[in-house]
This record gives C-alpha cells, structure tokens and sequence, in this order.
C-alpha cells in the first residue's frame, strides 16, 4: 500500500536487503517481526510515520487506525 524509491530498513547483520538505515523502536525488533508477520506490518506502518514523507505519513495513519480499531 505504502511505496517509496528508498529502501529504508533496520540494521540487521543478518540482513539480504540494503538501504537506508532506520533505528528501531525497541533493539529486539528485527528478531521479534521475523517470527511475526503482522508485528512487521505494524511497525512498518509505524516507522512510515517516523520517517516518510506527508503522503506516506498520512497514509500509514489511517492504515493504523483502521487496523487499531477494526483488527489487524
């Protein structure tokens, strides 16, 4: 739903994808979304708001409140 040219990701030494870096909310992130999909889904939308441009930010509210109040 959300796209963008930059390839943004959390430091990970394990990691296949390069990018920009964006520090994670919590240092156990990355092993915590790999053993929970929908964790990704819901941080991912979370750092669109920390880091992405207005469209991307106001999108990724909305997906938010959608998934906060209607289920995931």
């Amino acid at each position: 739903m959300i796209m963008s040219g930059d390839k943004l990701v959390w430091p990970y030494s394990k990691g296949e994808v390069r990018g920009q870096s964006v520090e994670p909310l919590y240092p156990t992130v990355v092993e915590a979304t790999l053993q929970n999909p929908k964790l990704y889904e819901m941080l991912a939308l979370v750092d669109a708001l920390r880091v992405g441009r207005v469209r991307e930010r106001e999108l990724a509210a909305v997906e938010l409140e959608r998934r906060v109040l209607y289920g995931w």
